[in-house]
């Protein structure tokens, strides 16, 4: 139960606040409230590959490990779209948002303020042409799950929401 005195003023506070114009409300609760930097991630699979199967990665600068298919949302951008459209840019692969699924969980909340929206695709990699600028990704590559090379803390901490990887087995990236 909230102690009288807390209650009363919380009510004189929200009374206040309701008062105030629409536009003067919306500056306050952008300041107030936690922001939050929204990236969209694909895990798209080889749909050829034996057990355990393989996985799309990707080596970027400065090129010591490798991680997934992300990039940042656009303003107002559907986080779908931003998804296809980051995997395109990044491995040459064009797949229709249409194509990617949800993935379980869909969005991963991180500690140091951003959130991962994720989907997943199923690709034969024999059709699947990789093209990488040399820029921004260095080698886009199919791994296989029981074989992953080095990848990035940032991909192993994901990776493991989904049981695949290092840290999903226990084990240290």
């Amino acid at each position: 139960m909230i102690p009288r005195s807390r209650a009363t003023a919380r009510a004189v506070v929200y009374r206040t606040f309701y008062r105030l114009p629409v536009s003067m409300r919306r500056r306050l609760v952008r300041l107030t409230v936690p922001k939050y930097i929204v990236g969209a991630v694909t895990l798209v699979r080889d749909s050829e590959a034996a057990p355990p199967g393989r996985l799309l990665l990707l080596r970027q600068p400065p090129g010591h490990s490798w991680s997934l298919p992300a990039g940042l949302l656009k303003r107002g951008e559907d986080p779908v779209v931003g998804a296809a459209r980051e995997l395109a840019e990044e491995s040459g692969l064009r797949l229709s948002p249409d194509r990617l699924r949800p993935a379980v969980p869909n969005a991963v909340v991180h500690a140091k303020g951003w959130v991962d929206v994720v989907f997943e695709a199923d690709v034969p990699a024999a059709q699947a042409e990789l093209v990488v600028d040399g820029a921004e990704v260095f080698e886009a590559a199919w791994h296989r799950l029981d074989d992953l090379p080095r990848l990035s803390r940032a991909t192993a901490r994901l990776l493991a929401y989904y049981g695949i990887g290092p840290l999903a087995t226990g084990t240290d990236a």
